[in-house]
């Protein structure tokens, strides 16, 4: 007899990540996304979104659109200029103000019955520390006021994928029961920092989830690389113009591989004496840095390799993007590089969220998913 799916809804669902995450045993009851390039893109992954996904603004939904009653709820709430704290009227003119209108449906939800067992929030890490800790503890409030008790984990993408991706997932249930609390190594200094932050009356309602840490990563960025004669290279003008824009301790990185060595680079604004210049900085660590999306003159990392002394660089490819976040080669794209990548870069990285499912989600509502392959290894697999 086949077990019953968990159900679940994904705000801001961007292209799916959540859902591909939780994997087969979930049911999607519900998505959502303002953005038409990702709900495109939503669509062209999923056979059955007409069924349940509503493309449009947090705000226009009611609890009537949402059907049923989910066990989760998961948002991966716009960070841009995020802000929690300081009241719902004065937020609704910003992009972050899409949060309180995920949670009103939470709220009417909760007054018709239908509450969801469980809630993620996925933001970046500087959730925990925005307005001195003043949008976390709005965050906290939210979420006991509703009866829910929460904690947070960070987790940074590194732990599985090859990619440095650090996020905070705050987890919120109406019961912690006692063998899925403790410590993890996923309790960082900023995560404790935020917890010694909260006001007494809302710290009683604190959890210390025990999530522990998977199997070490198993793959490195070249091996979710593309082949150097599938792609285009930059010419060797803009590859010195590359190199030239790296500090002296970039440089030498570069000048002192032996053999093939790959690296990423992303350039960054930099203050140096007294005016803020762009600089190139590579790591020959096995990682990409953290992808990020094109909006807003955001620049896209690069690809270095030096091999018997000759350099030569690139841009990422979207497919490459999309590897790095562990999506599968068959996961369709959007044909523009632009889309592509931002799909890739507003998501949700694929093996962290069936990890903290597997772990710790699955387990709150009364069950554990079989590990990704028989040895509880997260891997990233190129076809071919």
């Amino acid at each position: 007899m086949s077990r019953p799916s968990r159900t679940f809804y994904e705000f801001f669902a961007g292209g799916g990540m959540a859902r591909l995450g939780l994997g087969d045993g979930w049911s999607c009851g519900f998505a959502n996304d303002f953005d038409a390039t990702k709900a495109a893109a939503y669509r062209a992954n999923f056979a059955d979104a007409d069924a349940h996904f509503r493309q449009g603004d947090v705000w226009a939904l009611s609890a009537d659109d949402l059907p049923g009653r989910a066990d989760l709820a998961w948002a991966s709430s716009p960070c841009q200029d995020f802000s929690l704290a300081g009241g719902r009227a004065g937020l609704k003119g910003g992009r972050s103000s899409a949060f309180f209108g995920f949670w009103r449906l939470m709220e009417a939800l909760d007054d018709a019955g239908r509450a969801p067992r469980l809630i993620v929030v996925e933001n970046v890490v500087g959730l925990l520390t925005s307005q001195g800790g003043a949008d976390f503890t709005a965050l906290g409030a939210a979420l006991s006021a509703r009866g829910y008790r929460f904690g947070a984990l960070e987790i940074d993408a590194a732990t599985v994928l090859p990619q440095s991706r650090p996020r905070v997932f705050v987890i919120a249930a109406r019961d912690a029961p006692a063998g899925l609390t403790g410590d993890s190594p996923f309790h960082t200094r900023a995560v404790k920092a935020a917890h010694a932050g909260l006001p007494p009356e809302l710290a009683q309602h604190w959890v210390w989830w025990r999530l522990a840490a998977p199997a070490p990563r198993n793959t490195h960025l070249a091996a979710v690389l593309e082949p150097d004669d599938a792609v285009a290279w930059h010419t060797p003008a803009q590859t010195a113009r590359l190199l030239d824009l790296m500090g002296p301790l970039h440089r030498a990185r570069v000048e002192s591989r032996s053999g093939r060595a790959v690296g990423a680079v992303f350039r960054r604004s930099r203050p140096e004496d007294g005016r803020t210049v762009q600089r190139a900085e590579v790591r020959f660590d096995g990682l990409a840095g953290c992808l990020r999306t094109p909006r807003g003159g955001s620049s896209r990392q690069s690809i270095v390799i030096v091999e018997n002394g000759r350099v030569r660089s690139r841009l990422v490819s979207p497919r490459e993007a999309a590897r790095l976040m562990g999506l599968p080669d068959s996961y369709v794209l959007p044909k523009t590089t632009t889309g592509a990548l931002q799909v890739a870069g507003d998501g949700v990285a694929v093996p962290v969220v069936r990890w903290l499912a597997q772990e710790l989600l699955e387990p709150l509502l009364g069950g554990r998913a079989p590990s990704l392959d028989g040895e509880g290894q997260l891997t990233v697999r190129r076809a071919g």
